[in-house]
């Protein structure tokens, strides 16, 4: 099967590419997109800016900066935990230093974002990575969790975007990377307010990304499927649990390690991609879900049948 949907994927790329020297309207747009990616910068000696970097992606993002000789500002809402991610890099070849942040606040945000260009007179890589996530039937969301998911999520990545994007225009260059998940690719319930979050971040930055190129700023969309971090086993309501979910959705016994999330990510910031979408079995899911929407729709409907009669009663 896996073989038969490749072969397919590459008739649609061949047969987009022959239209592609219509130099103008949406569709040369999206063939730049996808496949007509320029060169990234090297993020050697770059001036990075990490939200959420005190555990899981942002940890492993810090550190493969400051090993690629980057100058990493590590914020998290909890100070203790970015300091103690930066307290294990002083051995360079990059630097870190611990702020804290709280990305619902705007005006917090772009404080972080000032004090970087004010010490360093550019800000090279900002990294939207902050995240939370609810699981559990919809029916008991409540309010409250709806706006706190909407306020990190969404709100997080575009008060990281507002602040950064300026500096950008005005020095002609940078790279926004925005940590989306599968779940911005694909949906499935259960886990309704996380993948309504992921859909908007990835919305986001695939819209930016046509705005911006003529700027010198570039894009990127990071989107992994269960990566081993705490979020897995955060968030439950109604008896949901995490880390059975993620990984029996992507038919895995184990989660990508973050560390290795981190280095696809710098990779693919050089290479200039529009998204990164890892493992490979979640970039073969994805192109299902492209050329087969309804057929992936009914295969999720089947699995949250199943994962709905596991969930375990609370009290």
């Amino acid at each position: 099967m896996a073989a038969t949907l490749r072969a397919a994927c590459e008739d649609v790329k061949t047969r987009f590419a022959q239209s592609a020297p219509r130099r103008n309207g949406i569709g040369h747009a999206l063939f730049v997109l996808e496949f007509g990616k320029t060169r990234g910068a090297d993020v050697g000696g770059r001036i990075a800016i990490v939200t959420g970097g005190g555990s899981g992606i942002g940890a492993a993002l810090t550190r493969a900066l400051v090993t690629r000789g980057a100058h990493v500002t590590c914020a998290d809402i909890a100070l203790p935990a970015a300091q103690r991610v930066t307290d294990s890099l002083s051995g360079g070849p990059g630097t870190a230093r611990a702020v804290q942040l709280d990305v619902t606040d705007a005006a917090a945000v772009q404080r972080v974002v000032d004090e970087v260009v004010a010490e360093w007179g550019r800000l090279d890589l900002m990294f939207n990575n902050a995240g939370i996530t609810w699981g559990g039937p919809t029916e008991l969301l409540t309010p409250e969790q709806w706006d706190a998911i909407i306020d990190v999520n969404i709100r997080g990545v575009v008060h990281g975007v507002a602040a950064a994007y300026p500096v950008m225009i005005e020095q002609r260059s940078g790279h926004i990377v925005n940590t989306a998940s599968m779940a911005g690719l694909v949906a499935a319930g259960l886990i309704t307010s996380y993948v309504m979050t992921k859909h908007a971040v990835v919305g986001l930055s695939l819209a930016l990304r046509t705005e911006a190129a003529g700027r010198g700023v570039n894009v990127l969309a990071v989107c992994p499927s269960a990566v081993e971090t705490p979020i897995l086993d955060k968030g439950s309501v109604g008896g949901f649990v995490g880390r059975s979910y993620y990984l029996a959705s992507q038919g895995s016994s184990t989660a990508y390690d973050a560390d290795r999330l981190a280095r696809d990510t710098l990779a693919a910031i050089e290479r200039n991609q529009p998204l990164l979408v890892v493992p490979r079995r979640s970039r073969i899911t994805w192109r299902v879900q492209r050329l087969a929407p309804g057929l992936t729709n009914r295969l999720a409907a089947q699995f949250i049948d199943r994962q709905r009669a596991e969930l375990r009663p609370e009290g």
